[in-house]
């Protein structure tokens, strides 16, 4: 179905759409310029880009312009009032725990706990994930959890992006068209009408924002754009049957829920808190790469948009053979595109799976155990010395030789006359000293050195080395 039919609804919501770019053209500067009178400003610093002071309210001239165009169609004489309703008391909540964020600078816990409140606020009206396409609703049990998970995750993933000049309120956009276009394809009225003043109110106020942005979004913005954009993906699967259909939103979000994806991962591989702060996000890495915030922002708007035609592509009755490829392809140029970004922990974790270093780290940890299990279990001398010489057999290690107060041990397993390096263990009195001509010790020799020296005393306490090997 294209469109709804009737020219007083096509009316109504370009009216609405209107109402909100206007009201976001007008009320920014203005708003803006009060700020900047009183300053109440983001100022410069070491995980800032610009220079001088910027007022960063843009949350609050979107957020009157968006209400001033949804609050009379919220009516339920309308037959909208449900599903836009249904948003509006959480979203009311976000953009004040947002606002008292770029006041206050509130903790991460009481940030969360708004978000969270929104969430069940949501949950409570009767939006929520529902069935995630299928024909059985989800049980509470599950369906609440999701639903909160959900919308954490794209409230917290455009604030995330909300790094460069137009960055987040240019992806917002793109999102909010794309899930607006899918709406007035499928004949989804609600959701028509709750995406267009989103489009409109974030178009005006880019005109601000743009590089060189004489005001920012702050959290009150980056934080309403997420939380309405999560309710989107709600409304959008509550009227969809297909799970085909579900990855829309996904898609629809597939910058700012894939830099929050390859955040957490890097966290995670590197032991660091999930909601820590770096400078290592993907418009950071781009910067890093020697592009210009301008073009950083450019570059993440085609992917944007390119994401987005991909994804009412898929829900294209006409191309249904071909949703298979446009989902190969869409997940190759993402591939290529992380690994343009070169973060480093993708690259270990690259050699460690492709490369052989998971084999090779995984062979001298059973090696390393295996040796360690054979000297604790160890009862005289000799036992001890043949579970050496076994290691260092499997090593490929030159020569191993015991000096102790009663004499010496000594293992040559090869006749070859260069070395490359050597390693000596302090044993009780005496020492373990180990040769090779390799480049490789085939096992971690640090460790290797605290298993031997663990399992000295029962070797010691028997008879003295019974000379060479």
């Amino acid at each position: 179905m294209v469109g709804f039919g009737t020219s007083a609804v096509e009316n109504s919501l370009l009216a609405g759409g209107l109402k909100a770019f206007l009201a976001s053209v007008v009320l920014t500067p203005i708003l803006r310029d009060v700020f900047r009178s009183y300053n109440i400003v983001d100022r410069p610093g070491q995980r800032r880009i610009h220079r001088h002071p910027v007022p960063r309210i843009g949350g609050l001239p979107i957020a009157i312009a968006y209400a001033f165009a949804i609050l009379p169609l919220s009516d339920p004489a309308t037959g909208l009032g449900g599903p836009l309703a249904k948003l509006l008391p959480g979203a009311l909540i976000v953009f004040l725990t947002g606002l008292l964020d770029d006041f206050f600078n509130l903790r991460p816990w009481v940030k969360l706990g708004g978000q969270i409140s929104a969430a069940l606020v949501v949950f409570h009206s009767g939006l929520s994930v529902g069935t995630l396409g299928s024909q059985t609703p989800l049980p509470v049990w599950l369906n609440l959890p999701l639903t909160v998970f959900w919308v954490l995750l794209t409230t917290n993933a455009l604030n995330l992006i909300d790094g460069l000049d137009g960055l987040c309120a240019g992806i917002g956009t793109v999102a909010s068209l794309t899930l607006f276009i899918a709406a007035w394809l499928y004949g989804n009225q609600a959701l028509a009408y709750a995406t267009l003043p989103l489009v409109c109110a974030l178009l005006g106020f880019l005109w601000y924002n743009t590089n060189p942005a004489t005001v920012f979004l702050g959290d009150s913005g980056a934080l309403l754009i997420g939380f309405l954009l999560g309710c989107y993906g709600m409304i959008w699967t509550q009227k969809t049957s297909t799970m085909l259909s579900l990855i829309v939103p996904l898609i629809a979000l597939s910058v700012p829920l894939l830099d929050v994806c390859v955040a957490v991962f890097r966290r995670l591989l590197r032991h660091q808190p999930i909601f820590s702060a770096d400078r290592a996000h993907i418009h950071h890495r781009l910067l890093d790469r020697g592009l210009t915030p301008r073009s950083a922002v450019l570059v993440l708007y085609l992917f944007a948009a390119v994401a987005a035609c991909l994804a009412l592509l898929l829900i294209a009755p006409q191309l249904a053979a071909f949703r298979n490829a446009l989902l190969v392809l869409l997940v190759a140029a993402t591939g290529v595109g992380v690994r343009e970004l070169r973060y480093k922990e993708f690259n270990f974790v690259g050699r460690m799976l492709f490369g052989g270093e998971l084999q090779k780290n995984l062979h001298e940890s059973l090696r390393l155990d295996k040796l360690r299990t054979s000297l604790q279990a160890a009862s005289t001398a000799d036992a001890w010395w043949t579970a050496l010489a076994e290691t260092a057999h499997e090593c490929g290690w030159n020569k191993i030789l015991w000096q102790s107060p009663n004499g010496v041990r000594e293992l040559a397993l090869s006749s070859r006359a260069e070395l490359g390096w050597s390693f000596d263990v302090p044993v009780g009195e005496g020492s373990l000293r180990i040769e090779s001509h390799g480049n490789q010790p085939g096992l971690d020799l640090a460790d290797f050195a605290d298993v031997v020296k663990q399992s000295v005393p029962a070797a010691e306490r028997d008879s003295a080395p019974a000379g060479a090997v």
